[in-house]
């Protein structure tokens, strides 16, 4: 969290789904000198870090770094959110399909948990987050669910049988009926 590779992962996958094309950064014009960081994103990060190491503070490129935070931040919160979305998809569908039961979906399971209490352990402040997008994240999940266990989105509560605590408990799986789990 807040570390060089941080850094470099939130620009990987910015590159990666395009959704902040590198012009969008600052308008540019035929006048505009190209910055280091559009040209080398490397070797902008590595004269930043530097810079601030050295307190050099008036060459800092600052627009782009206080950018580059802020999209740590939403990406953390991106993040947290998908992975409950995936934890509640395989929890509807361990719920709603137990013949089809197969480990991946109960290693999904224990997987997505672990992320989440990993990015809350490293960020605590991000569990109202957590709190405020669950019901968001069931819609999600339900749609996801229906798609792929090929069951209506009707099969599935309007609301979530299940709460967060329960979701976050390693010890909790979801029963079917009473012979289940």
């Amino acid at each position: 969290m807040g570390s060089l590779r941080s850094l470099l992962g939130l620009k990987h996958w910015r590159q990666s789904y395009s959704l902040w094309p590198m012009e969008a950064t600052r308008p540019l014009s035929s006048n505009h000198p190209s910055t280091l960081y559009e040209t080398d994103y490397m070797q902008w990060i590595a004269a930043t870090v530097d810079k601030l190491r050295c307190q050099d503070y008036a060459h800092v490129d600052w627009a782009n770094l206080i950018e580059e935070i802020e999209d740590m931040g939403k990406q953390e919160r991106r993040s947290l959110k998908s992975n409950l979305i995936v934890l509640l998809l395989h929890l509807l569908k361990w719920r709603h399909q137990p013949a089809q039961r197969i480990g991946s979906w109960a290693g999904s399971i224990v997987e997505h948990r672990r992320r989440i209490h990993q990015a809350l352990k490293d960020s605590p402040s991000l569990k109202p987050y957590l709190e405020s997008v669950f019901a968001e994240a069931y819609r999600d999940a339900v749609k996801q669910a229906a798609a792929k266990t090929m069951l209506s989105v009707e099969a599935f509560p309007n609301e979530c049988e299940f709460e967060l605590a329960q979701v976050m408990d390693e010890d909790f799986s979801p029963k079917n009926s009473a012979k289940d789990l």
